[in-house]
Order: structure tokens, then sequence, then C-alpha cells
């Protein structure tokens, strides 16, 4: 684990000490090499072990495909953020590059993390330089708005959260996640046993986020930059996720039927938020929904606690943070390019950047789950789990695939397909930037095709 923090940590003395000529090129070599270091997480001897480190840190199948995710992103944000802060002074393009390390930092100790205090802390710990990204690299005035929606929804939802794991620390002695499978799962009779679930579960649901406590997503997703849109949707939706099923395993099965109000939320969530896509004009907005949606699936997965819900909550979430990474970044280039995030102002563009347009095609697809991506074989899983647990279930996430699938497909025409409008006039071209970055999104989705049962967590 020290082999990829420590590097992490030394890059920030070198995106302050190197010449400003350098500034994007060599923290960027630094990162790409640490992103391909952190491969070496994957050669872990088996599903259960735990791959130690230290007694703090340490790795095992559901952590290591995060930890790999977030290592990989940095470079990633850097390639996208270059035009976005071209016009700001040195020492903050530095402030920004150091926000991003601190950021993978912090993930990393939060994924890696095997006290589930030090998980609780590193889990705020990624509010500030996000927020700071929001705030102060955003495009519009409504950002601090969306930075206060942000910040007091997470710790709205957190702050139940650390009373409730103090209360566990109480009553158990420890922790400490290596042996908090071997507890005995809590005997949930009374009222205040039932509050103390839902203060276990609520910070992670708000985080990823449920139907109901998801309109800090689309706020925050329009108003930040590319880098923070990406970070947002890459990793930061999957800690709520990760430290669900984290808890699951504490709580266990008899808190079964406690979940069905939050299962239906979800599953009520993925056509909502599926419907509210179809009539967005807004393009990250759309982007935004869409993830709201995936989550929602996820969410109901990982509140079944079943072997198979498990597997392919993980999957989809890898999935997704790499499909809609990408789709924020397709979208920054067309922003960059018309200044308009609207999709009624910027369409026929497969005329002027037909290269862009394949990859807006691949991501698309990526995005409505077409077989054989790792997207389809995360929804399967989660869809047959949740069919096996109560088959009217069938009836919303069938609703959501389909409108899943409509919208996915709207966004690509209506951005890519018919007349040019006449306001487009001249139009920059594409970078090779900007194709490796959409490349290096997507090319791990689809070697993923090949190796599925590196991000299948628990169940090989």
């Amino acid at each position: 684990m020290l082999k990829i923090l420590m590097p992490t940590f030394m890059l920030i003395p070198v995106v302050w000490l190197t010449k400003p000529s350098k500034l994007w090129t060599t923290p960027l070599a630094y990162s790409l090499v640490i992103s391909m270091l952190s491969l070496l997480w994957f050669n872990t001897p088996s599903s259960s072990a735990w791959g130690f480190s230290s007694s703090y840190l340490a790795t095992d199948a559901l952590s290591t495909p995060l930890l790999v995710l977030t290592c990989w992103l940095l470079p990633l944000m850097m390639l996208a953020s270059q035009n976005h802060t071209s016009n700001e002074p040195l020492n903050r393009k530095r402030l920004f590059i150091t926000l991003l390390i601190l950021l993978q930092a912090f993930l990393i100790m939060a994924f890696g993390a095997t006290e589930l205090i030090m998980f609780y802390i590193m889990f705020e710990a990624t509010l500030i330089p996000t927020l700071m990204i929001i705030t102060r690299w955003g495009n519009q005035t409504e950002r601090l708005n969306a930075g206060t929606y942000f910040l007091f929804y997470t710790l709205a939802g957190s702050l139940p959260l650390l009373v409730a794991l103090l209360m566990l620390q109480n009553s158990t002695g420890s922790l400490s996640l290596t042996t908090m499978e071997f507890n005995p799962p809590m005997s949930l009779e009374t009222f205040g046993d039932k509050f103390w679930w839902a203060a276990c579960l609520i910070a992670f649901l708000v985080k990823m986020p449920l139907y109901g406590a998801h309109l800090w997503l689309p706020k925050a997703h329009v108003e930040a930059p590319v880098a923070g849109s990406m970070v947002l949707a890459a990793v930061l939706l999957k800690l709520g996720g990760y430290g669900m099923m984290r808890v699951t395993t504490a709580l266990g099965p008899p808190s079964i039927e406690l979940s069905y109000p939050f299962i239906i939320l979800a599953l009520w969530g993925l056509v909502m938020t599926g419907s509210i896509c179809m009539r967005q004009t807004d393009l990250k907005s759309l982007i935004a929904y869409s993830s709201v949606s995936h989550m929602g699936l996820v969410a109901a997965a990982i509140l079944i606690q079943t072997p198979l819900a498990y597997s392919g909550a993980i999957i989809l979430m890898i999935a997704h943070g790499l499909t809609s990474s990408a789709l924020f970044c397709l979208a920054n280039t067309n922003y960059e390019r018309t200044h308009s995030r609207t999709l009624l102002l910027a369409r026929g563009l497969q005329l002027v950047l037909p290269l862009m347009t394949f990859w807006w095609f691949l991501a698309s697809l990526a995005n409505l789950a077409l077989p054989p991506l790792p997207n389809l074989m995360g929804e399967l899983l989660i869809i047959t789990s949740l069919f096996n647990w109560s088959w009217w279930t069938l009836a919303m996430t069938g609703a959501g695939t389909l409108i899943t699938a409509s919208y996915s497909l709207y966004m690509f025409l209506s951005t890519q397909r018919g007349p040019l409008t006449k306001h487009i006039l001249a139009i920059d071209p594409t970078h090779t930037r900007e194709h490796l970055l959409i490349a290096l999104h997507l090319m791990p989705l689809l070697l993923l095709m090949m190796k599925p049962e590196l991000i299948w967590g628990w169940c090989h």
C-alpha cells in the first residue's frame, strides 16, 4: 500500500517545485507511473484473503478494483483539466493539481482502511478538496449554492454514522473490518436498534445517492469543472456503495426487512431519474441524473445482501465509474467548443468532429449496457438477484433498462446527428490529448470483458 501512497504524497512537492513549462507533463507522467504500479494490487493470492501491508491499510477483492480505479483517474483528470485552467495564474494551477492529488490520497486511505473510524475520517476528508474544486473552479455563479448543497447533504447524512460507529465500538469492542464478519449479527429488536441500523446506512445512501436524497448531485455535477465531475461520478459515489458493503456484513441478515423501504425507493428512483433524463435540456445534467439511476440499482443490490448481488454491484460500480467519467469528458469537449451545454444549441457535430462521434457512440453504448460490456454483466447479475428476491422487481428494473437505452440514444443523436446549427461558424479541431483521454477511459472497459474476475469482488 505504501508503494502507492508515498509516491502520491511526493507528487505534491513535485507540483510546487517543477518548472512552469513542465507543470502539466511532469506530474502527469509521475501519476501515470503510479497508476501502472497500482495494477500490482490485482496480484492478490485469493479472493477472500486480505493482502496486508500494515494493520491499518490492507486490500481485499472488494477494495482492489476501487483502489486501482482511483489511481487510474488522477492522470486522466490532469489530462482533462489542461484547457479548463489554461487562463489561471501559475500558483492556482499548482493548487488545483495539489487538490486532485490530495483527493487521490484520501480516497486510497478510505478504500484501504481496515478500521471503520479511519474509513469514516477519510470519507469526510474527501469533502474538503472536492468542495474547493467545485466552488473555486466551477463555471457559473451557481457553484457556491451547489457546494453548499453538497456539503450539507453529506454532513447531515454522515454525522449519525459517527454516533452509530461509536456505539458499535462500545458494544463489540472493535471496529476492525478483518474481524467484523465473525461478530454475531446484531439483534435489531428495540426502536433504538432500528434507529442505529438506519444511522449506519443513511450516510452511504446519501453519498450514492439514493433517490430522494439525490438533489445535491445534479447541482454539484453541473457546476463542477470537468475534473470535479469526473472524480464525483467515477469514485466519490462509489465510496457510498463500498461503505454499505462493508457495513452490511456487520449488520447481518436480520436487517433485510428493514431494507424494504430503501430498496423500493432505489428501484422507484431508477425509473424516475431515467424519466427525468428523457426531458433534460442540459447535457451535464442528463449524465448526472443517469448516475443517480445506475447507483439506485447498486443500492438495491447491496441491500438484499446476496453474494450474486454484491458481485453485480461492484462490477456495475467500476463499469459505471469509467463510463460516466468518459461521458463527462466528452460533454466537456463539446462545451469547450460550443460554450453551451444545451442539447438544442450543439447538434450535428458528427459533420465536423467525426472521430469524437465514434467516442460518443462507444460511451453511449456502454451507458445503455450493451453486451458484452461489464455494464451489462453488472446489471444482469443485479436484475437476476433482485428477481430471485421478489419477481415484482422485474417491472421496475425492466422499465429502468428500457428508459436507460432510450435516453442514451437520445443523448447521442441530439449531440452528434442532424444538421449543424447555424451559429457554429468556426470550431476548434479535436486534439490528441482529448482522444487519449477518452481512449484511456474506454480501453480498460473493453479489456475488462476479457478478464471480468478482476472486478467480481468476493464471489470468485
